[in-house]
């Protein structure tokens, strides 16, 4: 059992364009892009000092931007199942961790309200990862209830500054969503693909996300810190 388990972690995976063979550095770049979401932890949690930094939520989203930078760097160089774990589970944490962060700080909803939106986000979410199949979208369509969210709560609080920064985060995030898709199908005429992409305006739209919370803080006069 330990030994199947071990080789199914450790079977290896060659999902984008940049990858050519098994190797651990068979994509640079796609590895080495990863460092745009350190610098933009490191920018937030510049802005949660200047805050006041007493913020606990926001500086928990901030120590998993981190690991979203290692998990995906570890991702892209050993290439295994087990690898893709410490990508993908970082990635949901902060998600749906900052989706109820959202619906309590931003929409100012009460806990039943919010947890069942949670509970319903959560499960669409994972309903499109499993069943829809990988080459749709090039499995970027479990990431499209996270693009809803970022316009319908940026929408309904506009009026605010992290609405509009939400609005603003919803449309790198679409350029960051065509990027992942595009990788495959652009392989034959840009041989390094456009996953790397996907990291930078990635990394761009965790920064903007963050600061909109943090401008809603409690004490705050919803202002960018």
């Amino acid at each position: 059992m330990i030994d199947a388990v071990m080789a199914f972690l450790s079977a290896p995976l060659d999902l984008y364009c940049e990858r050519t063979d098994p190797t651990y550095w068979a994509e640079p770049v796609n590895a080495i892009s990863n460092a745009a979401f350190l610098i933009a932890a490191l920018a937030a949690f510049m802005h949660w000092r200047r805050s006041g930094g007493r913020d606990p939520p926001v500086l928990a989203l901030i120590v998993v931007v981190v690991l979203v930078g290692l998990g995906s760097f570890a991702f892209h160089t050993w290439a295994t199942r087990g690898a893709m774990l410490l990508d993908v589970v970082p990635i949901g944490i902060f998600i749906y961790g900052y989706f109820l962060l959202a619906l309590r700080r931003i929409l100012k909803l009460a806990w039943f309200p919010a947890i069942l939106l949670f509970t319903a986000f959560i499960a669409l979410s994972l309903s499109l990862a499993r069943f829809v199949p990988r080459d749709v979208l090039n499995g970027a369509s479990g990431y499209l209830p996270a693009l809803a969210a970022l316009f319908a709560i940026g929408w309904l609080a506009r009026t605010q500054y992290a609405g509009r920064a939400l609005l603003l985060a919803g449309a790198i995030f679409i350029a960051s969503l065509a990027s992942r898709i595009a990788d495959l199908a652009v392989c034959g005429a840009i041989p390094l693909g456009t996953h790397f992409v996907w990291h930078v305006l990635n990394a761009a739209v965790l920064y903007v996300v963050l600061r909109a919370v943090l401008a809603n803080r409690a004490g705050a006069a919803q202002e960018p810190p």
